[in-house]
């Protein structure tokens, strides 16, 4: 089964906040809703998402200052701000925030749907075109799916494993739950294929024995994490 896209919502506004998380599971998403910035970063840190959305006047850690604070922890996740004031100093403020997109209310419901799929397509295709992910002391090259290591040793990866490793370099350092694996890798969170993945995982370790500080955790009940203990 396909995962549905997981999205943060942002927003003191609880009214709001529930029109918007209405609309947005009605498209087929998954949505988390928190009501100031410091719960916000509670829930960054703790859940594997897809796309943030922010309002720029959320108390305790302020809109742009949220951006800046998820943008330090990595990744390539989009994030989107919205305000109230279309004022150019507002906008250009939340965008230097590194926000990906600035939204002004009021907008219609099937505008916000655009953009975040627009955003989201964007941000996977260009994930997707990275030429190598640094991890450790290894390169992976995105382009002939060779891991090498030091620079010295190569190792052709098939395209599972190669597919597989992606994912968890996306998110280094990070959990990333089974059933995202198996949705973005086998399209598919059935028992086979499930049992399948764990091979491919020890494979990965197998590859990886040259650089103590990379490792392949298991977090029991909930996925794996890519971890890279010298960074």
């Amino acid at each position: 089964m396909i995962q549905p896209l997981k999205i943060l919502l942002v927003d003191h506004d609880k009214d709001m906040a529930s029109i918007t998380k209405y609309f947005l599971v009605s498209r087929g998403y998954s949505v988390l809703i928190c009501y100031d910035g410091d719960e916000a970063l509670h829930f960054y840190n703790k859940e594997l998402l897809d796309l943030v959305l922010i309002n720029v006047d959320i108390p305790i850690i302020s809109g742009p200052d949220l951006v800046r604070e998820i943008k330090k922890r990595g990744g390539n996740i989009p994030v989107i701000l919205i305000g109230t004031s279309p004022k150019q100093d507002v906008v250009l403020k939340g965008l230097n925030s590194g926000a990906d997109e600035f939204l002004a209310r009021p907008m219609s419901m099937e505008e916000l749907g655009l953009r975040i799929e627009i955003l989201y397509n964007r941000s996977k295709d260009s994930e997707n075109k990275k030429a190598v992910y640094i991890i450790g002391n290894y390169i992976l090259d995105c382009l002939q799916h060779i891991l090498i290591f030091n620079n010295n040793m190569e190792k052709h990866l098939t395209h599972k494993e190669f597919d597989l490793f992606v994912v968890l370099c996306q998110y280094k350092n990070r959990v990333v739950e089974r059933s995202k694996i198996l949705s973005l890798v086998w399209k598919s969170d059935n028992y086979f294929n499930a049992r399948t993945m764990d091979v491919y995982i020890q494979r990965l370790r197998n590859l990886l024995r040259e650089d103590p500080n990379v490792r392949i955790e298991n977090v029991h009940g909930v996925g794996y994490k890519l971890v890279v203990y010298s960074e």
